[in-house]
């Protein structure tokens, strides 16, 4: 994902608003490989930021999508999780456990769907989701 400051420049070229709420969102998915919930970025901004609503940071996180500097992942954890990594192409490690999300480069060229299931169908788009557990909770079973 781009610095706080580009985003700010793309933002405002696109001729979206750039307030300081967004721009705290910006600091905080800068460098964040955590994947964080929408709520979890909105809780980290209220922290210093106490007139931000749960509307703006959802708002910001799907214009950064449509900009195409983030992905909006549903993981099937109930919440939505936001990947700053727009770079690499991977997929992801979920631990069903404490729900830590990594990146998972791997490459996956054998894989397709059949002719028969793809009649009137175009696929645009893979993710795939290895689930299981992380170490630390491995350890703790």
């Amino acid at each position: 994902m781009k610095s706080s400051e580009a985003l700010t420049t793309i933002f405002r070229e696109q001729g979206l608003r750039v307030t300081p709420q967004r721009q705290e969102i910006f600091r905080l998915l800068d460098g964040d490989d955590s994947h964080p919930t929408v709520e979890s970025l909105f809780d980290r901004a209220r922290a210093h930021m106490a007139t931000i609503s749960l509307k703006t940071v959802y708002q910001t996180v799907h214009d950064l999508e449509a900009l195409g500097e983030v992905r909006v992942l549903d993981l099937g954890t109930g919440s939505v999780r936001v990947d700053p990594n727009v770079e690499d192409d991977h997929h992801h490690l979920l631990c069903t456990a404490c729900g830590l999300v990594r990146d998972l480069p791997v490459e996956l060229d054998g894989l397709h769907v059949p002719i028969r299931y793809r009649r009137d169908f175009t696929v645009d788009d893979v993710q795939v989701i290895f689930r299981g557990r992380c170490d630390h909770c491995s350890d703790r079973v």
